[in-house]
């Protein structure tokens, strides 16, 4: 999982709760109640998103969702955290740009895809302080991960060796967020691709080390 899925949300759950232990009734009230936030949030907006509509969407007493989440946030960061808990490991293409390519087009496919839950945690991330603290560790989780897509790049002798693995991956990706978050545009046919080429061809010209070869 790439992303803070825009699948279902049931799916987005299922995904979610995965690598934890089957069973237990501790663990599906939690899943219930994540799925519950979620759709409450794609459906009402963050502004009414309240701790007695998740705990009427999941079928459990109020108490039992404020004795564990306490409030909006708490629910908010549980639901981001759970989706930073999955297994989801960067495809592997054979080459910088075509992996690049590979996961902006995950990352186009969260950010547009119905319903819309990525958008709708980043917005009420910046409602909640709970909510982007948690956001932060999934964006360093997943940042994380996509850097071996730069290691193997340099391995293969695509790129210089001192390569800043981060650098190149904010500028392959900062596009598409700009694009979707900041200016909330429609999808624009190549973007995904043409970013991913555009930080790739910078990366093997050195622009992402500590001392940039001669850029042409």
């Amino acid at each position: 999982m790439t992303h803070l899925r825009s699948a279902s949300a049931s799916e987005t759950v299922d995904r979610a709760g995965a690598r934890r232990r089957p069973g237990g009734r501790t663990e599906r009230i939690r899943l219930q109640v994540i799925e519950a936030v979620l759709l409450e949030l794609v459906e009402s907006g963050y502004d009414a998103l309240t701790v007695d509509a998740v705990a009427a969407r999941a079928g459990v007493h109020r108490t039992t969702v404020y004795r564990r989440w306490r409030d909006v946030g708490g629910l908010l960061a549980d639901v981001v955290d759970a989706a930073t808990g999955t297994d989801w490991e960067p495809e592997s293409t054979g080459s910088l740009r075509g992996d690049l390519t590979a996961l902006n087009r995950q990352i186009e496919a969260a950010l547009t895809g119905e319903p819309p839950v990525t958008a709708a945690l980043i917005a009420a991330s910046f409602r909640s302080g709970k909510a982007s603290r948690a956001l932060q560790r999934f964006w360093d989780d997943r940042y994380t991960r996509f850097e071996v897509l730069v290691r193997r790049a340099a391995e293969r002798g695509e790129i210089p060796a001192a390569t800043h693995a981060r650098h190149v991956l904010v500028a392959a990706t900062a596009p598409l967020y700009h694009h979707f978050v900041l200016l909330r545009m429609p999808p624009e046919p190549g973007l995904a691709d043409r970013a991913a080429a555009a930080a790739a061809v910078a990366a093997v010209a050195g622009a992402f080390t500590d001392a940039p070869q001669n850029l042409p």
